[in-house]
């Protein structure tokens, strides 16, 4: 479709439903407004001139990639352990039009413009870390497949919260893999596929180990089951989740704590790991069971010592719990509309957020990746979430619930962990529908205002959104 055409069809009534289904009643009108002004740049002469970029009067494409939240499973998709994920309405959003030549023309609102040839695809050590070195990853991944790709220059804004363990960099990834294959490859490829193609590139030319997770959620949408058991073929199965429709807010907190430095704390995590598996001849620890590993614990401690242990006890329980969060959700979508089923409903979320708090306190007491050791007086990160258990506890003192309180197994509505690689930035918490504005207050006289962000779990990963 032409620009203007976008622009009229924005505003008719399929457009308003597509609109909905993604963003929500809150976030519709304001999703059209976005989207509305990246075309309108594209239009403008003095924007994108003509003579520069001739492509943009013609057709132009509209693609979306959601960032994702991390429900269960907590660093172990590197170990090739169980994730439970979810797509969200932060999205990145591109308006593109395919060019004739080799040249990716790429602008995002509140970044550099970048340019990249990709009829040279070859590895450059000076691109890594930047976004061009993703682009040319991609293209090139897409070349070593035999469906060589060409330029095209888009327009884009992104939403996804940087830092906050929502994956803004792995959906630009794939959005940049999706915009090839829809532009040059009929859009053939699967949402795994695209993931993998985005993981690639980060892993080799952006240079980044990342595990395949983040990518796998953003392009497949919906709340996903990831079993990374197999990584060439890893498991991923949809599952029905609205934490809404279960009395929750699903939110993330920003701490506003600095990701600087913290590369070697995020590495340490999976080398750790390896190395608690490597004492037995295995790769990951997903090829061990725990029992084996205890069994020889003074020889582990020896090797790896103690911290590498606890986080392989960590891998092995998140990988239990994730099964158990999984069956819970079966149940949740199981139950019939009557009252009874409505009770096994509300079990079924309780038993749930309970799970949410394991894999909280094991990450917090086992994983131990919730402030970096090398920074003690940074801890952020710690304060929100013991000030989240006490909110939903009620507050502090005995007067909550008389002389019993703090004696009733910590358990309370609602739950809160770590969020994404930990050590500085975010929290997930779900809160009681009625007790989300008093704790936005909290946490925002805290944290600053919009350090709250309510998730709504979207329907769809990555997409070329029809606007006929």
């Amino acid at each position: 479709m032409t620009g203007k055409e976008l622009l009229d069809n924005f505003s008719n009534s399929e457009a308003k439903k597509l609109f909905l289904s993604l963003y929500g009643e809150d976030g519709a009108n304001s999703a059209e407004e976005r989207y509305r002004r990246l075309v309108d740049d594209l239009l403008q002469d003095s924007v994108f001139p003509r003579k520069d970029f001739p492509e943009t009067g013609g057709e132009m494409r509209v693609f979306s990639v959601p960032g994702r939240t991390e429900l269960g499973g907590n660093h172990t998709d590197h170990n090739r352990g169980k994730v439970l994920a979810a797509s969200i309405q932060l999205d990145a959003v591109a308006v593109a039009a395919p060019r004739q030549d080799k040249t990716v023309f790429f602008r995002s609102v509140g970044h550099p413009d970048v340019k990249v040839d990709i009829s040279d695809l070859s590895l450059r050590e000076d691109e890594k870390g930047k976004t061009e070195s993703l682009i040319r990853g991609i293209a090139a991944e897409f070349a070593v497949q035999g469906t060589p790709v060409c330029g095209f220059t888009a327009n884009a804004a992104n939403l996804v919260l940087t830092g906050s363990g929502l994956s803004s960099s792995a959906a630009v990834e794939v959005l940049f893999a999706k915009i090839f294959d829809s532009l040059f490859c009929s859009g053939k490829r699967s949402a795994l596929e695209l993931a993998k193609i985005g993981q690639k590139a980060e892993n080799v030319y952006f240079g980044k180990p990342c595990g395949l997770m983040d990518q796998t959620a953003c392009a497949s949408g919906g709340a996903v089951a990831i079993d990374f058991g197999d990584l060439q073929n890893p498991l991923v199965r949809g599952i029905g989740f609205d934490p809404a429709a279960a009395g929750f807010a699903l939110c993330v907190v920003d701490t506003k704590g600095t990701h600087a430095d913290l590369t070697p704390d995020y590495a340490a995590v999976p080398i750790e790991m390896k190395a608690a598996a490597a004492l037995f001849g295995k790769a990951v620890l997903r090829e061990l069971d725990e029992e084996t590993l205890l069994a020889r614990l003074p020889d582990l401690r020896k090797t790896t010592g103690d911290r590498a242990i606890l986080r392989a006890l960590h891998f092995f329980s998140e990988n239990r719990r994730v099964d158990a969060m999984l069956a819970a959700l079966e149940d949740m979508n199981a139950v019939s509309p009557d009252e009874k089923g409505q009770a096994e409903k509300e079990f079924a979320m309780e038993a749930f957020l309970a799970l949410v708090r394991e894999s909280g306190d094991s990450s917090w007491e086992l994983l131990q990746n919730i402030y970096s050791p090398k920074y003690p007086g940074e801890q952020g990160v710690s304060l929100a979430l013991a000030l989240t258990r006490n909110f939903l506890r009620g507050g502090s003192g005995d007067a909550v619930n008389g002389k019993y309180h703090g004696a009733c197994n910590g358990r309370y509505p609602g739950a809160c962990r770590i969020h994404g690689g930990g050590f500085a930035g975010t929290i997930q918490a779900y809160l009681p529908l009625g007790k989300l504005e008093d704790y936005r207050s909290l946490m925002e006289g805290i944290f600053g205002e919009g350090s709250l962000t309510v998730l709504r779990i979207r329907p769809m990963g990555a997409v070329e959104l029809d606007f006929h």
